[in-house]
């Protein structure tokens, strides 16, 4: 995996965050503080991180049963991911969530936003991608993504929120094209 895909796949993976920290930023409009957008960045990156690197290592343990059609798995996974994503940026429905930002509220919206990236993380076992490296550039895009979101939900409120996600979908289906392409050997 080269580091426009790495690059491409940690955008779209961070999108979900995004969207959930415009509305964590829009929720604290009237006492906002940059250590704020700090938190939910920290919260969001490091779960984002972590989620991949276990699915990754749940996704090697069972390599050696599909190795035949790991392209094909990873293609599946990627794309279920995006169009899900898709499915979100083009509900009805506004999710947005309150101003808290104690430890149980955001574990579990970290959790929830980065649930996507396991099922990423159990791909990326499938094409041999070298994990601590695409991690880290995750965890460091999610925290550079939802640290801005955060900024955005405060200034502009959701207006982005569906347009992030969809962004995110796309780019996920893009990347599966390229691993199934990849594994047919047509790339």
């Amino acid at each position: 995996m080269d580091v426009i895909a790495i690059l491409g796949t940690a955008i779209g993976l961070s999108m979900d965050a995004f969207a959930v920290a415009i509305c964590k930023g829009l929720s604290l409009e009237k006492g906002f503080k940059v250590r704020h957008a700090v938190k939910i960045g920290i919260y969001f990156g490091l779960f984002q991180a972590l989620m991949p690197l276990i699915g990754f290592f749940l996704g090697s343990m069972f390599r050696q049963y599909i190795e035949a059609v790991d392209h094909w798995v990873a293609f599946i996974l990627l794309c279920l991911i995006g169009a899900n994503m898709l499915k979100e940026a083009f509900g009805k429905e506004e999710e947005c969530v309150d101003a808290a930002l104690d430890f149980k509220t955001m574990i579990v919206l970290a959790i929830a936003t980065s649930i996507d990236a396991m099922a990423a993380g159990v791909a990326f076992s499938m094409e041999n991608v070298e994990i601590f490296s695409t991690v880290a550039v995750i965890g460091v895009t999610t925290f550079l993504f939802s640290f801005v979101g955060a900024k955005i939900g405060n200034v502009f409120g959701t207006k982005y929120k569906s347009k992030a996600e969809m962004a995110g979908g796309i780019i996920l289906i893009v990347m599966a094209f390229k691993f199934l392409l990849e594994g047919l050997n047509i790339l």
